[in-house]
């Protein structure tokens, strides 16, 4: 029977320093070994985390927040606003945040930013992202993030994108917009269907808030050692740090049960 294992990068997979350490992939190749499935359900575009994978190859790919989902390097699932939607996020995003509020967004293919710093100087695992001012923006946004520094002006954003799923990251003051329903747990959904398993058969890791739906729907959800105190409240399991090996560890052991559950 198939088992999905399902991760969450930053703060979870990647170590602070954005790579998979040696141990954990020597641990994800004996779980595929094992039968398991290895997913990666992250937040980043598809181009980002392509960066810091490295010589990790997942069976399945959720990006974007849940607006992308691939199987076997396969499209199963995609959710674009229209290019004159897309425009009208950005501009929502500037009428009630200011001009020169920071914003990236995610398409098919690239990730657009216009941030005053050079992103890639920051955090290189962000790849190739391509510097623009957002006017006449022509392209299908999958996701919108926006640096929104009162929460005031958070709520009052949300409310102004009715058709758009929004969440914070809990290490800054960016939000999220996707449409309306597109979320990393949403996306088990088709998952499921393509590799024929229920979410029983998942097993999740994460650390923050995006990540907790996710946690709940599977039928073991596992949090970071280093998680926020919400993911951990909504977890079945807690284990070590990203920095500590923490997703090795558990693998060994849940290897180890396996194995003593066939003999």
């Amino acid at each position: 029977m198939n088992r999905l294992l399902l991760f969450d990068l930053d703060g979870t997979l990647l170590r602070s320093d954005k790579t998979i350490s040696a141990e954990t992939l020597r641990m994800l190749r004996a779980a595929r070994e094992k039968g398991f499935l290895i997913g990666v359900s992250t937040s980043r575009g598809e181009q980002n985390c392509k960066t810091c994978l490295g010589q990790l190859d997942p069976d399945i790919l959720v990006c974007s927040g849940g607006a992308v989902v691939r199987k076997d390097g396969q499209y199963l699932f995609t959710a674009e606003f229209s290019e004159e939607r897309s425009r009208e996020l950005i501009t929502a995003a500037r009428q009630v945040c200011g001009e020169d509020c920071e914003i990236t967004v995610d398409t098919l293919d690239r990730h657009f930013w216009n941030y005053k710093t050079d992103p890639g100087k920051q955090d290189q695992s962000w790849g190739d992202s391509v510097w623009t001012d957002f006017s006449g923006f022509d392209k299908k946004a999958l996701k919108m993030c926006v640096e929104i520094f009162d929460e005031a002006k958070a709520r009052e954003l949300e409310n102004k994108l009715p058709d758009c799923d929004a969440a914070r990251f809990s290490d800054g003051f960016w939000y999220k917009f996707t449409k309306k329903g597109v979320t990393k747990e949403e996306s088990i959904r088709t998952v499921c269907d393509a590799c024929g398993i229920g979410a029983g058969q998942i097993i999740a890791f994460g650390d923050d808030f995006s990540d907790i739906g996710m946690l709940k729907m599977a039928g073991t959800g596992v949090a970071m050692g280093n998680a926020i105190d919400a993911v951990k409240a909504a977890a079945d399991v807690i284990i070590g740090t990203n920095d500590e090996d923490g997703i090795a560890v558990y693998l060994k052991q849940l290897i180890h049960a396996a194995d003593r559950d066939v003999e």
